[in-house]
């Protein structure tokens, strides 16, 4: 489940870097993703 939420965060952020021009709230979204992500550092396993 909470791979699902990584990638829908990486990929939302990947939108905003390239359409909206947005680097910081990009870069945030894709940082969040790979925090949640099972293959990050998980926020939720502390």
């Amino acid at each position: 489940m909470l791979w699902i939420l990584a990638v829908v965060l990486v990929i939302a952020g990947v939108y905003v870097l390239i359409a909206r021009r947005d680097i910081l709230w990009g870069i945030v979204l894709i940082v969040l993703g790979l925090l949640v992500g099972p293959g990050g550092v998980s926020i939720f396993n502390v």
